[in-house]
């Protein structure tokens, strides 16, 4: 009777997992949300701010607070009818509806708030409306004649929002979340950067990126995961992937190294379904397999720099942001692997069907997302 329980219960959730997987291959066609990246500049008498972001979801009124990609929103249709507009009807309906994004976050000084107004907005033409259009928008204001400093409110609604002050390497920078001010920007000088928020920023930032972001890098660590219940051969395939990806992550971020997401996302989908056929045809941890997952950790790597390239760390900072990432990124994998330990490996390890009923039929689902991902970003 146990036993039939414990069954049951193993079918549904290998269902569940399924389930979920075939939702992963709905998320590939989502527009994912990136960091929104504002300069500032303050002068003595003038706050300025350059925005380097897709502005399409601004003007379309979405909230971005709960959302991860634009299709999950009821907006998603405008929103894709802005990203196939020309550049001038798109600037005309950012103009309309720059009041309303406008009252979604603040610039006070004094204590009194500022009115920034648009200088210029350089939308690129049409391309793949898939992919994000980063469109640049200057918009600036005078400030009070009282020499109090500048801060910034960003909104619940307006997402994520990398702040970089003008000034120098050690000027302030700071990543702020719906709801997030930003420190007392003086008028002269730059504002001193608090390490410690600063770091833990980062780390989150991580964590982010894995849970619940990175569909495709949780999958490939389920696939880890599932090739074998001893603790050893998961140990040494974690390890080596860390290190491979963390080599690559900083080589990346540093400029050191460049490979266009043209083929590093299609090799990132193929190294998921290629450790899952691994999975269902079974055998033990070899150097092989070792040297597979670190060549597939150096692609991984290069995945999780994206994040970083797009913030552009202040070269004072670097170092404490990627290492803040990196720490994040391992704190998210462990909390993959344990949750799938604590779900399905302890209380079904070591039944005679785990591999049966469990990991074959799971590595099975993995392995056809990692192949339909890979399909589509080669060919669409």
């Amino acid at each position: 009777m146990v036993t039939s329980a414990f069954r049951v219960f193993a079918t549904l959730a290998n269902l569940l997992v399924l389930s979920t997987a075939l939702l992963f291959t709905n998320a590939t066609n989502a527009h994912e949300l990136r960091p929104i990246v504002a300069d500032i500049s303050v002068t003595p008498d003038q706050v300025q701010l350059t925005f380097h972001a897709a502005l399409e979801p601004f003007v379309a009124g979405m909230n971005l607070a709960a959302l991860e990609d634009t299709d999950q929103s009821p907006l998603a249709e405008l929103h894709d009818r802005l990203r196939a507009m020309e550049p001038q009807a798109f600037e005309k309906s950012l103009a309309r509806a720059w009041p309303a994004i406008r009252a979604g976050f603040q610039v006070r000084a004094g204590g009194a708030d500022i009115t920034l107004e648009i200088l210029s907005a350089d939308i690129p033409p049409v391309g793949d409306t898939d992919l994000p259009r980063e469109s640049v928008l200057v918009v600036a204001a005078d400030l009070p004649p009282d020499g109090t400093p500048v801060t910034l409110h960003w909104g619940r609604g307006m997402g994520l929002l990398a702040l970089r002050q003008t000034g120098g390497d050690d000027a302030y920078e700071g990543l702020l979340s719906g709801g997030d001010s930003s420190a007392a920007l003086p008028r002269t000088g730059t504002a001193h950067v608090a390490l410690l928020p600063f770091f833990v920023n980062y780390v989150t930032l991580g964590v982010e990126h894995i849970v619940p972001k990175g569909l495709d890098h949780i999958l490939f660590v389920l696939g880890l995961f599932f090739f074998s219940l001893r603790l050893r051969a998961l140990f040494w395939q974690v390890s080596v992937f860390t290190i491979a990806h963390t080599l690559t992550l900083a080589l990346a971020s540093l400029g050191v190294l460049s490979i266009p997401a043209s083929i590093v996302e299609p090799l990132i989908a193929a190294s998921i379904a290629y450790v899952a056929i691994e999975n269902i045809l079974g055998g033990k941890l070899g150097v092989r397999r070792i040297l597979v997952v670190f060549g597939f950790g150096l692609l991984h790597g290069l995945g999780f720099a994206s994040v970083l390239g797009e913030i552009g760390l202040q070269p004072a900072r670097f170092v404490i942001g990627l290492v803040g990432f990196n720490i994040g990124v391992e704190i998210g994998q462990i909390a993959i692997i344990l949750t799938a330990f604590l779900l399905i490996s302890l209380p079904f390890g070591r039944r005679p069907w785990y591999r049966t009923r469990i990991v074959v039929p799971v590595s099975v689902a993995i392995g056809l997302v990692g192949f339909y991902w890979t399909i589509e970003r080669i060919f669409f």
